[in-house]
């Protein structure tokens, strides 16, 4: 990923934060020639088991996934290979009028996250069924409202074999935090509190980033 300097993450918990808190990731890989690369959708988690609910960096973290074994990405997946995963975060569109200044152009202020390493396939249902209840987990904590999971473990048991369960260990991460870096800092505040008092969520997600910025 193209990241300039203006861009780059202020420490390396920012990248852990937005991987925690949009883990729906775009896996890319290599394909063969006529097929081109692979990407699919998927959810991902920090191993628990590895560095524990906080990790202190992305890079050399270990990261669970999965996805459905039908899908024509997972027997291309090897054990050794390199995936890369990429992770978005807030992120809205920036109107010149925000900025109070002439001349000016409009951008996108966003947020993302590319992690790159290397995978390894878990082959044992056991432990496929681990990947899963950890998942739930860590979203029911993160995002739900506390499900118990424990009278749908036999419904788990049923379609786990049709899951494809992996692990990255994550060699290299790069973070863009595209935050209006760029401009003087008045013209950043003036962009910072127009997306603060905007209704849409996704202006007030990038304006609470925009307010953490040194």
């Amino acid at each position: 990923m193209f990241v300039p300097n203006f861009y780059r993450e202020p420490d390396a918990s920012w990248m852990v934060d937005l991987v925690r808190g949009n883990p729906l990731a775009l896996a890319v890989s290599n394909g063969c020639p006529e097929d081109g690369p692979f990407a699919t959708h998927l959810p991902v988690i920090f191993d628990p088991a590895r560095y524990g609910d906080l990790p202190g960096e992305l890079a050399g973290a270990t990261l669970l996934g999965h996805m459905n074994r039908a899908n024509p990405h997972w027997p291309a997946l090897q054990t050794g290979g390199i995936l890369l995963l990429t992770f978005t975060g807030p992120h809205s569109y920036v109107s010149p009028t925000a900025y109070g200044t002439t001349p000016a152009a409009p951008t996108w202020n966003f947020t993302a996250v590319h992690a790159r390493g290397v995978v390894e396939k878990i082959d044992s249902t056991e432990e496929t069924l681990d990947v899963v209840k950890a998942t739930v987990r860590a979203y029911e904590g993160e995002f739900g409202d506390g499900w118990d999971m424990t009278e749908s473990l036999g419904y788990f048991r049923k379609i786990v074999p049709a899951v494809g369960a992996f692990r990255l260990t994550v060699t290299r991460a790069e973070g863009m935090f595209k935050l209006s870096q760029e401009q003087p800092a008045e013209v950043r505040e003036r962009v910072r509190e127009s997306f603060e008092q905007s209704a849409c969520r996704y202006k007030r997600e990038t304006a609470g980033l925009m307010s953490r910025l040194p």
